[in-house]
C-alpha cells in the first residue's frame, strides 16, 4: 500500500488578491438576469489577470489556444472517466490479446466488486513491459473498487504517467475525502509540464468542493480561464458547484450568465444555489426561464431541489403540485424524487402521506429507510420507527443517528443509551450528531454519573474539540447537577467559538439549580459585553429566569427588548412572557400579552390557566378552559391536569362538576388519567372535605398509588384537622419505599413529628447514601434589581444585626397582638426554648423583616419562597400585615399568598 503523499517541494500559493474574486458577503441577486449576460469580471480581464497569477501552477506559459490532446490520450480519457469506465474499444496501442484480456478482466472486477481479481490482473501486468493504458486502467479499477491506496501505488510505479494517470488519481483521492493529497498530486501534474484537460480541472474542483477551499478554487478558475476551458460546460458546471459549496451565490449566477452553452446540470446547480440561499421564489422563477430560454425539461435533480424548497418553506400546495408534475412526466418511480417527497411530507404532511408514498415505492435505498425512521420519530410513533429499523436490509451510522434522534425526542433516554453502546461495540462512526443526541439523553435523565461517564468517554477518544459537542456536554452538565463542571467548561470556552448558546445554557442551568442570582448576574454581564444575542431562545430563557426570581422590573425590560427586536410575534417568546408576568404578581399584563398574540397554541392556553390557578382564581381558570374548548384547541394532558387543579380554588364547591370532568377524560379527550391526574383530583376532594370519596378513588386506581397521591390526601387532612384519616395516610406513606428526595423528606418529617427520631435519622442517612439532597428552605426579596436571599437562621447579610433586631421587635409586637409560635413545626430533637429559636428565624420571617426595613412605607413587600410556607410563618405574616398596615405578597410552591389586614387570600387552604 502506498503511503500518504508527501510533496517533494513546498508549493507557494500566490496572494489571493490577484485572482478573479467574487463577493460572498454582498446579498445575492433576487432573480436570474439572463437576458443581458455579462462577462465574469470580463473573460478577457480574467485571462489577462490569470496569465500572471497562475504561474504557481504552470512551469511555463502554455501557448493559446490549448493544443489538442494526442488521440490515444483523448480516447483514453473519454473512456475512463464516464460512469462506465471500461466501455468502448481498447486503446489503439493495446493490440495484443493478453492486454485485451486484462482490460476485460478489469471490467469484470469492477462490475462484480471483486478486488482480488483486480489484484491478480495487477500481478500479471507487473510481469509485462510497462503499458501506460493498462496502468491507467488499473488505477481507475482500484478507485472504482474503493481501494485508493492501491490505485496510488500503481500510479507511483508508472515511469511516465500521463494526464489520464494524474487525473484519475486526483479524482479518486478527492472522492475518497483525501482532498489535500488530491491537491498535492494536481500540483505535481502542473510541475511535470503536462497540460491538464477538462477532466483534470473537474477532478481538482471536486477536491475544492470537498475541502470547501474557496481560495484554491479561485486560483483554479484563473487557470481555467487562461487555458481556454471556460467554454467547457463540464468545467463551468464544476466551477459553479465549487462556488455553491462555498456559499458564493453571486459568483454562481455571474458564471452561469457568462456560459455560452448550458445543460440541465448548469440549471440544476443554479436552482440548488438559490434554494440553499433560501431564495425560493427565485428558484421557481429560474425553472420557468429554463423552459423558455433553453427548452430543457426538469429532471430528478431539479425536482429534488424544488421539493427541498417546498420543505424548507413549509409550502404544502406547491409541493403537491411538484408531486403531481413528477407523476405526469413519469418520474413517480425515481428514487431521488421519492426520497425528497418523503422529506417533504414529513415536514408538511401527515404520517399517512408518508406511509402511502413508501408503500408505492418499488425501489428503496438506505436513505428511504432512514427517512421513514425519522418520519415515525417526528410523528411520535417510536415503536414503528424501531420496527422499521429492524426491518432495514442494511444499516449504517446515519440511520442509527435518525433512530437515536427519534428515541430522544420521544423521551426514550435509556433506549438511546442502549443503541449508543451497541454503536460503540460495533466500531461504527460516532459523529457530532451522535454525541450531541446522547448528551441530550443524559440531560433528559438528569443522571450525574452517566453524564460523567459520557464526558469521560468523549475526552478519552479525543472527540471533544468540537463546538457543538462541547456545547451539548455543557448543557448536559447544567441538567445533571454539575454546575461546577459546567462553569469550568464555560471558563475555558475557546474565544473563537460562538459563546451565545452556552451563555443561554449557563443562565438556564443556574435558574434550574436554584441559583437565579448567578443567572441574572451572568446575563447582565454578557449583555453589557454584547456576548449574548437575545434571540428567541435566549429571550425565552431569560424571561423564565425573571419569572422564577419574581423580578418584574427585569422582566419588563426584556419585554421592551422583545418589542423592539420584533420577537413579540414568536409563539414561544409570547408564551414565556405570559409565564413571567403571572409569576411576578401581574395577571393583568399576562392577560394583555395573551390577548394581543396573533396566534395561540395549547401552551398559550395552558399558561393563562396556570396563571389563574397560581393566583388561586379557580373560576377565572375554568372560564379560560371554556374559551379554549370553544376555540377548537385540542387539550393535552397538562391542560387536563390544570383544569382539575382549578376546582381547588373556586369560590363555591364544584366537586360534582370536577368528578364528571375527571370521569370524562378518556372518553372525551382520549387522555388516560396518570398518577399526577389522580393526585390532583384527590387534592380537590381533600381540600373540600370529601374524604370518603377520596379514599374510594385511591382504592379504585388502576395502578399502585404513588406518594404524591397520599400526600395530596394528607394535605386535606391537615386543612380539616382530620387526625384519624391522617394517621392512616401516614402509615401508607411510611410503608412506601421513597423514590425521590421530596418523599424521603416527607417520611423523615413524619417520623420526627411523631417523636421517632431514630427512624427519622435512618431515613435521612439512607437519603444521603443514595445521593439525594434536601432542598434547603430559601426566601428572597428583589431590592434595587438585586436578589437578597435568606436561609433559616441566616446571618450572612451585611445588615444581619439590623435585620435580626427588627425581626425581634416584630415578633414581640405580633405576640402582643395574639400570635402564638407553633413549635410543632420544629422537627428537631431539642428543647422548647431552642425550638422557638429555630422557629423565629425561618427564611420567610427574615425576608419579611428585611423588606419592611428597606422598602418605603406603603409599598407592598414581595417575597418568593422556594418551598411551601409553614403554618407558623403563615400565621406570623398575617399578624405582621395587620400591625404594620402593609401588604405582604408571597409566592411559594403552592401559589400566591396576599397578606393584608391580618388575612390571607388563600383562606388558610394551601
Amino acid at each position: 500500500m502506498a503511503a500518504l503523499i508527501q510533496p517533494t517541494t513546498a508549493v507557494s500559493l500566490p496572494s489571493p488578491s490577484v485572482f478573479p474574486r467574487f463577493s460572498s458577503s454582498s446579498p445575492p441577486s433576487s432573480s436570474l438576469s439572463l437576458s443581458k449576460p455579462k462577462l465574469l469580471q470580463s473573460t478577457a480581464a480574467a485571462v489577462a489577470s490569470a496569465s500572471a497569477s497562475a504561474q504557481f501552477l504552470l512551469p511555463q506559459p502554455p501557448p493559446p489556444p490549448p493544443p489538442p490532446l494526442p488521440q490515444p490520450f483523448l480516447l483514453e480519457s473519454r473512456r475512463l472517466f464516464p460512469s462506465e469506465p471500461f466501455d468502448g474499444p481498447p486503446p489503439p496501442d493495446a493490440t495484443d490479446s493478453l492486454a485485451d484480456s486484462c482490460f476485460d478482466l478489469l471490467r469484470l472486477s469492477v462490475r462484480h466488486g471483486d478486488v482480488d481479481l483486480a489484484r491478480a490482473v495487477h500481478a500479471l501486468v507487473l510481469k509485462l513491459e510497462e503499458h501506460p493504458s493498462l496502468g491507467n486502467a488499473l488505477i481507475v479499477a482500484y478507485l472504482k473498487l474503493g481501494h485508493t491506496s492501491d490505485a496510488y501505488s500503481v500510479f507511483g510505479g508508472l515511469s511516465h504517467p500521463n494526464v489520464v494517470s494524474y487525473t484519475a488519481v486526483v479524482s479518486g483521492l478527492a472522492k475518497a475525502d483525501r482532498g489535500l493529497e488530491a491537491v498535492e498530486v494536481f500540483f505535481r501534474l502542473m510541475s511535470s509540464g503536462i497540460q491538464p484537460n477538462e477532466y483534470s480541472f473537474v477532478a481538482i474542483l471536486t477536491a475544492c468542493i470537498r475541502l470547501t477551499e474557496l481560495e484554491l478554487g479561485l486560483q483554479v478558475h484563473a487557470l481555467v480561464a487562461k487555458t481556454g476551458y471556460l467554454e467547457s460546460v463540464f468545467v463551468s458546471n464544476a466551477l459553479m458547484g465549487m462556488y455553491n459549496k462555498c456559499e458564493c451565490l453571486d459568483s454562481v449566477l455571474e458564471l452561469f450568465e457568462e456560459m455560452p452553452k448550458r445543460d440541465i446540470a448548469s440549471w440544476n446547480t443554479v436552482v440548488s444555489g438559490l434554494v440553499n440561499a433560501q431564495m425560493y421564489e427565485s428558484a421557481f422563477e429560474s425553472i420557468r426561464q429554463m423552459d423558455q430560454m433553453d427548452g430543457f425539461r426538469v429532471d430528478y435533480m431539479t425536482l429534488s431541489a424544488l421539493l427541498t424548497a417546498c420543505t424548507d418553506s413549509s409550502c404544502l400546495i406547491r409541493g403537491k403540485e411538484i408531486h403531481a408534475h413528477a407523476i405526469r412526466i413519469g418520474m413517480e418511480t425515481d428514487l431521488s424524487v421519492n426520497n425528497a417527497l418523503i422529506k417533504f411530507y414529513i415536514k408538511c404532511g401527515t404520517i399517512d402521506d408518508v406511509e402511502t408514498l413508501f408503500e408505492k415505492m418499488s425501489t428503496r435505498d438506505i436513505i428511504t429507510w432512514t427517512e421513514m425512521i425519522r418520519a415515525y420519530g417526528e410523528f411520535g410513533s417510536i415503536d414503528m420507527a424501531m420496527d422499521m429499523f429492524h426491518t432495514m436490509p442494511e444499516k449504517d451510522s446515519v440511520c442509527r443517528n435518525a433512530l437515536l434522534a427519534g428515541l430522544c425526542e420521544n423521551g426514550k433516554a435509556f433506549e438511546v443509551l442502549d443503541l449508543f453502546i451497541s454503536m460503540v461495540e460495533e466500531g461504527l462512526e460516532l459523529t457530532e450528531y451522535t454525541l450531541t443526541t446522547v448528551a441530550k439523553a443524559c440531560k433528559l435523565l438528569g443522571a450525574r454519573k452517566l453524564s460523567e461517564q459520557l464526558q469521560g468517554f468523549i475526552i478519552k477518544f479525543g472527540l471533544l474539540a468540537n463546538a457543538c459537542v462541547e456545547a451539548a456536554l455543557l448543557d448536559m452538565c447544567t441538567h445533571c447537577g454539575r454546575m461546577v463542571d459546567a462553569g469550568k467548561m464555560f471558563k475555558r470556552w475557546p474565544f473563537e467559538w460562538d459563546s451565545s448558546i452556552i451563555c443561554t445554557s449557563m443562565i438556564c442551568g443556574y435558574a434550574r439549580s436554584g441559583l437565579p442570582d448567578e443567572a441574572m448576574s451572568l446575563f447582565c454581564r454578557y449583555q453589557a459585553e454584547g456576548s449574548i444575542i437575545l434571540d428567541e431562545a435566549a429571550s425565552t430563557s431569560i424571561l423564565g429566569v425573571c419569572g422564577t426570581l419574581g423580578s418584574d422590573r427585569m422582566g419588563e425590560q426584556i419585554h421592551c427588548h422583545v418589542l423592539k427586536s420584533g420577537l413579540s410575534s414568536d409563539l414561544e417568546v409570547a408564551n414565556a412572557l405570559i409565564s413571567m408576568y403571572f409569576k411576578c404578581w401581574n395577571m393583568d399584563s399576562a392577560k394583555k400579552v395573551f390577548n394581543i398574540m396573533p396566534a395561540h397554541d395549547v401552551v398559550s392556553w395552558n399558561g393563562l390557566i396556570a396563571g389563574f390557578i397560581i393566583h388561586r382564581r379557580g373560576d377565572d381558570a375554568l372560564t379560560v378552559w371554556s374559551n379554549l374548548h370553544e376555540a377548537g384547541i385540542k387539550p393535552d394532558k397538562i391542560s387536563i391536569l390544570l383544569v382539575i387543579s382549578a376546582y381547588k380554588y373556586t369560590k363555591i364547591c364544584l366537586v360534582d362538576e370536577c368528578c364528571r370532568f375527571f370521569s370524562s377524560m378518556q372518553t372525551e379527550f382520549d387522555i388516560e388519567p396518570s398518577q399526577e391526574h389522580y393526585a390532583s383530583f384527590v387534592g380537590v376532594l381533600g381540600i373540600w372535605g370529601f374524604f370518603e370519596l377520596a379514599e374510594k378513588t385511591i382504592s379504585n386506581m388502576p395502578f399502585e398509588p404513588e406518594a404524591s397521591v397520599w400526600r395530596a390526601l394528607l394535605d386535606g387532612c391537615r386543612i380539616h384537622s382530620n387526625a384519624i384519616l391522617g394517621k392512616r395516610v401516614i402509615k401508607h406513606l411510611l410503608s412506601m419505599e421513597p423514590q425521590d428526595p421530596s418523599t424521603y423528606v416527607l417520611v423523615a418529617n413524619l417520623y420526627s413529628a411523631s417523636g421517632r427520631w431514630h427512624c427519622s435519622d435512618t431515613v435521612r442517612k439512607e437519603m444521603r447514601v443514595k445521593g439525594f439532597q434536601k432542598q434547603p428552605s430559601r426566601s428572597w426579596v428583589i431590592h434595587q434589581n438585586k436578589t437578597i436571599s435568606f436561609y433559616t437562621r441566616d446571618k450572612s447579610h451585611s445588615q444581619a444585626k439590623d435585620i435580626y433586631s427588627g425581626l425581634e421587635i416584630l415578633i414581640s409586637e405580633c405576640q402582643k397582638a395574639g400570635y402564638v409560635p407553633d413549635t410543632s413545626f420544629v422537627l428537631h430533637e431539642v428543647g422548647e426554648h431552642q425550638k422557638k429559636d429555630f422557629l423565629f428565624y425561618h427564611s420567610a420571617k427574615l425576608a419579611a423583616a428585611f423588606g419592611l426595613l428597606m422598602n418605603r412605607p406603603g409599598k407592598p413587600i414581595k417575597i418568593v419562597k422556594n418551598i411551601s410556607l409553614c403554618e407558623d410563618c403563615h400565621q406570623f405574616l398575617k399578624y405582621t400585615s395587620a400591625i404594620t398596615n402593609r401588604q405582604i405578597l408571597l409566592r411559594d410552591a403552592s401559589g400566591f399568598h396576599y397578606f393584608s389586614g391580618g388575612h390571607c387570600s388563600c383562606d388558610d387552604r394551601w
